[in-house]
């Protein structure tokens, strides 16, 4: 696969600064690093972006994630290899980000689990980082962005 956009305008610093704040918030949320990444590669792994799915599994394994469990996430409800609040939060990745087939979306009862498990400041940077990673998968399935590739 070749990257469609050829200048991908890294040199743009307010682009980076708005990605680096939203990071930043993210990270402000107190939210184990760890679960962001099984969040993250959930959601690329529904979009499909191959891209994300490389970034996360790297950045897991740099962040002392197993490769069990890296290697389970498509199939966490049935793999043991998770806690109930992964599973809450997996469970939100999922219905967030499955808007785009019909699904009806998050629904009260993935909430309340989410609820039982993490703060409210942690679930808005759960919900933060599904949702950059949404967008970061639909740009770079548009654009074709190659796994293995690097960023800024």
């Amino acid at each position: 696969m070749e990257n469609r956009l050829k200048n991908k305008n890294t040199n743009n610093s307010d682009l980076w600064t708005a990605i680096s704040h939203l990071h930043k918030a993210i990270a402000a949320g107190g939210v184990d690093p760890k679960l962001l990444t099984l969040v993250h590669l959930r959601a690329s792994q529904i979009n499909g972006c191959s891209a994300c799915v490389y970034a996360s599994v790297t950045g897991g394994k740099k962040a002392g994630e197993s490769e069990e469990r890296l290697h389970n996430v498509a199939a966490w409800r049935e793999a043991p290899f998770y806690t109930d609040a992964e599973r809450a939060a997996l469970a939100l990745a999922e219905a967030a980000t499955r808007l785009q087939d019909g699904a009806e979306g998050v629904t009260d009862e993935i909430w309340e689990e989410a609820n039982a498990h993490f703060t409210e400041e942690q679930i808005g940077a759960i919900n933060l980082e599904i949702a950059l990673t949404n967008f970061f998968n639909r740009i770079n399935r548009t654009l074709k962005e190659p796994a293995g590739q690097t960023w800024g």
